[in-house]
């Protein structure tokens, strides 16, 4: 028989698929602003946050539910060098594939980009930015500058934020937004309407209060960390109801597990 833990911990796998959205006031703020600011004159806009925040699921949402009324593309893996960087660019900007032993001329695309001004409003969404090499976000800086290309560019925050932000795109990016941990309010909506979502009322109803602080402690609000240890949580669970039942409390998640989970992603050690 199949545990009610196995499909609770599936619930948990780190997604970016759209079906697993989870809307919450803050990501609703947040999709609204980008949306607004993609309608904006701008071109750079800058998606900033930690690993976790939920910059990929919100680019790949606005891709998503913008295809049909904007000229959008979504890069969402970066590219291994700049030539296949620029041999996937050229496509989306002359819809045309370039020879793969051909180099791009970056001038002559740069000038074709200014001949589109009026004509196209081409939107890029490049996550994953701090992959980018300078000479290549070089090259996407004098691109937006032909305000033909606009470039949403996310990026983690890290302990080099400010020279990534201030300095590298200073002088183009024109409104950042930034994505942070979630509340102990809004994760626990988050993992409350994730398992409603798949009809697991029982599992979340037995995820108490205290259980919801606890794993806040751990996770410090970061939705990729909190998937990992609810993940972790119903493994856990799932190997006791199918080997030693008695040992689980279906009313509710005894505080051990949550602790051998967080002992074994290292949140804590002994």
């Amino acid at each position: 028989m199949k545990s009610r833990y196995e499909a609770a911990k599936n619930v948990f796998i780190d997604s970016i698929d759209i079906d697993d959205y989870i809307e919450l006031e803050s990501s609703v703020n947040a999709y609204k602003q980008l949306e607004h600011s993609i309608d904006k004159p701008l071109k750079m806009i800058l998606l900033f946050g930690k690993p976790g925040t939920g910059k990929s699921i919100l680019l790949n949402r606005i891709a998503k539910n913008l295809k049909y009324q904007k000229e959008i593309h979504y890069f969402d893996t970066p590219a291994t060098n700049t030539k296949e960087f620029f041999h996937k660019l050229f496509k989306v900007l002359t819809k045309k594939d370039l020879p793969s032993h051909t180099e791009v001329n970056f001038s002559a695309l740069v000038n074709f980009c200014k001949s589109l001004r009026g004509k196209r409003e081409i939107i890029i969404l490049l996550d994953e930015a701090q992959m980018y090499g300078p000479d290549m976000m070089e090259k996407i800086r004098l691109l937006s500058d032909t305000r033909a290309v606009k470039f949403i560019v996310s990026l983690h925050k890290t302990e080099n934020e400010d020279l990534i932000a201030k300095e590298h795109f200073q002088s183009r990016i024109w409104e950042v937004i930034e994505l942070k941990n979630a509340s102990l309010n809004d994760l626990t909506q988050y993992v409350h309407k994730k398992l409603l979502k798949r009809n697991l009322f029982e599992v979340a109803n037995s995820i108490q209060e205290k259980d919801m602080k606890l794993m806040y402690t751990f996770t410090n609000g970061n939705y990729r960390e909190c998937n990992k240890l609810l993940f972790t949580i119903f493994e856990i669970c799932e190997f006791y109801d199918k080997n030693e039942p008695s040992k689980i409390n279906y009313d509710h998640i005894p505080q051990r597990i949550i602790e051998m989970s967080a002992l074994k992603l290292g949140y804590i050690h002994v």
